[in-house]
């Protein structure tokens, strides 16, 4: 009997199918040794060997294992064909304590009856440069998580970690947040022409160009200057300056990757890159897909053909072009002799899975089916239209309309995309045309979305940041430690502590957080697994300057400085300053006179914006306010712009002129000294109401007030939830 022993209890099963029974086919249930949770596990001294243990819930397994290979006449090691799956592999033949001449190590892309029948003829040795790179990514890790958490600890809060990788994506999505509050929102309009042809049928044209000069998207600035021009244009006479005619062909996409994968099942059925994960493994090991975790865009021969096979046979011969299409990954260091996400038969669709299968399962499936099967159909054809539009009045315009017609839908056949069509009307160069009506619109720009599974992984894959098998856990670990948060509209947003925690690493530690440093370590690692370097040496490289900086920063940074702020409120109980602090799960207000006084706070940030959407409509209103004013220090005009405290006014020169207005005032008398207003006041996070006078008057307010007074004991009104309420705490 051949033992056969595999990762996971589900691709045993499928692969004990194919096999009779000389092999008995057995699962590890994942890794079985690993790096001690409670120590560092690396020796610094000794050239940073790593010592691995046997975890508790892995020990009968172990033992079971050991068991069936001591009986065993031989043991195949059929783990998955990456660095992770190889030092599996590695890990059982220590565990085990199996003697190399009763090892056969062997991989494959995919899980069916040929694909293990092959490999079982071709069996290989353990891939050591696979596996260093695995224990260089492993130790790398260990050692910037296990060396500079403690230090997030000790000067910011408890609980806190950091990740060679994890920091780098959290940065990512904080710089996001940023760029998305300090946008500065402009209005601009849009003008179009609904006209009508000689033959009575509708065309629309959008201005393009005024006096000959084309208009870029924000040339029309505001209300007045579009309704001039409409007004010109409805004295104007409507001609057809040229009608071209191009045909294009839109290529098919190439297979799946991993990250492809993940970035097209979160935009097309919200699936997070953790969920997609997880049933493209079901899918795997159930023998229907190839391995899930690659970076290239091969296809097999073998499977090439039986696509074009398919497709000649059930959609005609039209849709297969004379030569199979080929594919190149864009993606650096990509594993080229590993294959793209495809499914293992090609005659399989999702309606023929199992039926214990879910709708998540076939939807995922019939998704890979579609594109690796259109990526060897033919491409679509389209014809492309434009028309150009004069219009003669005051001034010269021109407008233009485009249209799109499928000719050969092609690929599309299989594969569906959003190809709209837009018919324009049969038109020659010179017709007269006659004027419906002048349409101009108000738009405002919009500022960069928040991430979404999706985006962030283009945006790692971009960067070089992390590889197949470490985005999707990456995106989970960072909202698992609170860094991130899901947005109603499920997109990524930055939590307070994040945003402290980036800007220490940022200012203190900027390698661990550089995107160029990060990608090189990839780079590194990939060098490993090619055998181009040791990795112990790209180890060393790394940690010694990281262990220098590490000792310096104990010794310099202070908590009070990188978390404390000063605000203007004070502590009811007692009259000392109140701070804001951090703690693990964000800032609070906290007063000064600790320990002998231990008020805190809970930080009122008024209505927090989770779902990316509330400050584009804030700030529209806020605009309108201030609409046409002046800078009154250098003349330029004033733009709307937001801050994480909210919307203000700015001088559009900056940073040539930092004016910014004060918008703060409520207009509402203080009702303690009579002589102040009560203005909106903020630290970094929270806001507040108070008097103007202050320090001489500290009248407070945590609710914003509404002007009016309670009908019952004559304090101000505050608004809340269900409109207003009384000021005064002790008024029921």
């Amino acid at each position: 009997m051949n033992l056969v022993i595999v990762e996971s209890p589900t691709k045993a099963k499928t692969i004990q199918k194919f096999l009779g029974k000389d092999f008995r086919v057995e699962s590890s249930f994942g890794h079985i040794m690993d790096l001690p949770q409670k120590e560092l596990g690396v020796d610094l001294n000794d050239n940073y060997e790593p010592t691995y243990v046997i975890p508790p819930k892995a020990k009968a397994t172990v033992a079971r294992l050991k068991e069936l290979a001591n009986k065993a006449d031989g043991v195949v090691l059929a783990t998955d064909e990456d660095r992770e799956g190889e030092a599996i592999s590695w890990h059982l033949s220590r565990a085990l304590k199996l003697k190399p001449d009763k090892i056969k190590r062997i991989a494959f892309h995919e899980i069916t009856k040929n694909a293990i029948a092959e490999a079982l003829k071709n069996p290989r040795g353990l891939d050591m440069n696979l596996v260093n790179a695995q224990q260089a990514r492993r130790v790398l890790d260990r050692l910037v998580g296990y060396k500079l958490s403690p230090l997030l600890w000790v000067k910011i809060a408890k609980g806190l970690s950091a990740g060679r990788v994890q920091s780098v994506a959290v940065r990512l999505i904080v710089e996001r947040e940023r760029e998305i509050k300090a946008f500065a929102i402009e209005e601009y309009w849009s003008i179009e022409a609904l006209l009508t042809t000689a033959a009575a049928e509708k065309l629309s044209a959008a201005l393009i160009a005024i006096g000959g000069k084309t208009l870029d998207k924000l040339a029309i600035r505001n209300k007045e200057q579009a309704e001039n021009i409409k007004a010109d244009l409805a004295r104007a006479a409507f001609s057809v300056a040229d009608v071209i005619k191009k045909q294009t062909a839109k290529k098919p996409l190439p297979p799946f990757t991993t990250a492809t994968l993940q970035q097209t099942a979160n935009a097309r059925f919200g699936y997070s890159a953790k969920q997609t994960m997880m049933l493209a493994q079901t899918l795997y090991e159930h023998g229907f897909i190839t391995y899930m975790r690659t970076d290239s865009v091969n296809l097999a021969a073998q499977f090439v053909s039986a696509a074009r096979g398919y497709i000649k046979d059930n959609f005609g011969r039209q849709y297969l072009p004379t030569n199979p299409p080929a594919y190149k990954s864009k993606t650096k260091n990509a594993q080229e002799a590993h294959e793209a996400i495809r499914p293992t038969d090609a005659a399989t669709r999702a309606e023929d899975l199992p039926a214990e299968f879910d709708a998540r399962q076939k939807k995922l499936y019939q998704l890979i089916w579609q594109r690796a099967l259109a990526a060897q159909a033919a491409a679509a054809v389209m014809d492309n239209t434009t028309i150009t539009v004069d219009a003669k009045s005051n001034r010269q315009y021109q407008l233009r309309a485009n249209g799109q017609t499928i000719v050969f839908d092609g690929y599309l056949k299989i594969y569906p995309q959003s190809a709209k069509e837009n018919i324009l009307p049969a038109v020659t160069a010179k017709e007269k045309l006659n004027l419906e009506k002048i349409i101009a619109a108000q738009h405002f720009t919009e500022p960069p979305a928040r991430y979404s599974d999706a985006t962030l992984v283009k945006a790692m894959e971009k960067y070089g940041i992390g590889r197949p098998s470490t985005y999707a856990p990456t995106i989970s670990t960072v909202i698992e430690r609170n860094y991130v948060e899901r947005d109603q509209n499920k997109k990524l947003a930055p939590t307070e502590i994040a945003l402290v925690v980036n800007d220490v690493l940022v200012k203190h530690f900027p390698e661990i957080v550089d995107y160029q440093f990060t990608a090189e370590m990839e780079e590194n690692l990939d060098d490993i697994a090619r055998g181009g370097k040791e990795w112990q040496k790209i180890i060393d490289n790394f940690y010694e300057p990281f262990a220098k900086n590490l000792e310096q920063k104990r010794k310099e940074l202070s908590k009070k400085e990188l978390t404390e702020e000063k605000t203007d409120e004070t502590c009811e109980k007692c009259g000392s300053p109140m701070v804001i602090k951090m703690g693990r799960y964000g800032k609070f207000l906290a007063c000064t006179n600790y320990p002998e006084c231990k008020n805190t706070k809970n930080l009122n940030s008024g209505d927090k914006d989770r779902d990316g959407t509330k400050d584009s409509e804030e700030l529209k209103k806020f605009a309108v306010k201030y609409e046409g004013q002046k800078c009154p220090e250098c003349g330029s005009p004033l733009v709307a712009k937001i801050s994480k405290y909210g919307p203000f006014m700015a001088c559009s020169n900056y940073p040539q002129c930092k004016f910014i207005l004060n918008t703060n005032g409520t207009g509402i008398p203080c009702p303690q000294c009579g002589s102040g207003e009560i203005t909106r006041k903020r630290s970094r996070r929270g806001f507040f109401y108070g008097c103007s006078g202050y320090p001489k008057c500290k009248f407070t307010l945590w609710g914003k007030p509404t002007g009016q007074k309670c009908s019952k004991c004559g304090s101000l009104m505050v608004e809340s939830k269900d409109g207003e309420k009384c000021s005064n705490k002790e008024c029921k």
